[in-house]
């Protein structure tokens, strides 16, 4: 089969698809003819050779690790009702026409639902759907969104507004501003503007113009910039670091203002929190009440050019790839 495989650490040029054996089933495991494959900026960076304390890959490697597909066949032990059926995964190796997972990993995608937006929800509408259920998001709160028009930022600007709250969303550029709007987003502010924290300040409204919650998806100097507008009693995550790093706000400050941080670890759910956090966006989209945006797929053969759209941030939402 077919399987882009990064060489080593370095630029995109180094994601090269090349053939590899299939993957083969084992107990308790399908095989998955893969339609599309997630990519999430984390993955850009790992390829690059940035948080090797984190990620402890070691060229060569296939990367991805989310995908959407057909189950074409089933190791020993698993139910022959498996095969045939769309499901959703979290995998090892996702960037190839086949992957394996456990039975447990996967998910059905409902039948009103295609497997391109399927694929887009993987990673983040499982992310945004158990974020707005950490900082537990009300009609009564104000929220700001930074890297609103990202694949996860787009989705928790809707997951928030459609439980009531007022949005902020902070994005770059004219085209990515609408978009926000477009998705439920009461304002939207430009972070190429040097003053954007009092442009969200003055957004967010309310007697001091703060936040009572703040979704982080960037990181870097725009996190610690937004950490301030953050209301005393509120929740501030910093669960993106696009920018190289992630926030790291004080915890003492953050104690003595009564704020709840939250982080990266706090959205590494376990197995059950996944299957069901993913079959609640599959559920909501398939409604079309959560509409993922992907704004390019690339073919498999193409995935160093997909690494580079993720990484100069041309796009909006989400890149996939085809399997």
């Amino acid at each position: 089969m077919r399987a882009a495989l990064v060489t080593r650490f370095g630029d995109p040029s180094v994601l090269v698809t090349t053939d590899v054996p299939d993957p083969v089933p084992g107990p308790g495991e399908v095989l998955i003819d893969v339609a599309y494959t997630d990519t999430i900026f984390v993955e850009t960076q790992i390829r690059s050779g940035w948080g090797r304390e984190f990620f402890p890959v070691t060229p060569p490697y296939v990367p991805g690790g989310g995908v959407s597909g057909v189950v074409a066949a089933l190791g020993p032990e698993v139910p022959a009702e498996w095969l045939g059926r769309r499901v959703t995964s979290f995998v090892t190796g996702g960037y190839a026409e086949r992957a394996v997972a456990p039975v447990p990993a996967l998910t059905v995608v409902p039948d009103a639902l295609d497997l391109l937006p399927a694929a887009a929800l993987v990673h983040d509408g499982v992310t945004a759907t158990g974020l707005i259920e950490l900082t537990a998001v009300t009609e009564t709160d104000r929220v700001l969104v930074l890297g609103a028009s990202g694949g996860m930022g787009t989705l928790l600007v809707q997951l928030a507004h459609a439980r009531g709250a007022r949005v902020v969303g902070v994005a770059r550029g004219a085209r990515k501003l609408a978009l926000v709007r477009e998705l439920g987003a009461d304002a939207a502010v430009d972070a190429d503007d040097p003053d954007w924290p009092a442009l969200a300040r003055h957004a967010l409204g309310g007697p001091d113009g703060s936040a009572d919650v703040v979704l982080d998806g960037v990181g870097g100097e725009p996190g610690a910039r937004a950490f301030p507008l953050t209301a005393d009693g509120g929740r501030f995550s910093a669960h993106g670091a696009p920018t190289g790093a992630f926030s790291t706000p004080d915890a003492d400050r953050a104690a003595a203002r009564g704020i709840t941080l939250l982080g990266i670890a706090d959205v590494r759910f376990a197995r059950a929190d996944l299957a069901r956090l993913t079959a609640s966006a599959l559920t909501e989209a398939a409604k079309g009440g959560l509409r993922p945006v992907v704004g390019e797929v690339f073919p498999l053969e193409d995935a160093a050019r997909a690494h580079a759209a993720v990484e100069e941030r041309r796009l909006v939402g989400k890149v996939l790839l085809r399997g």
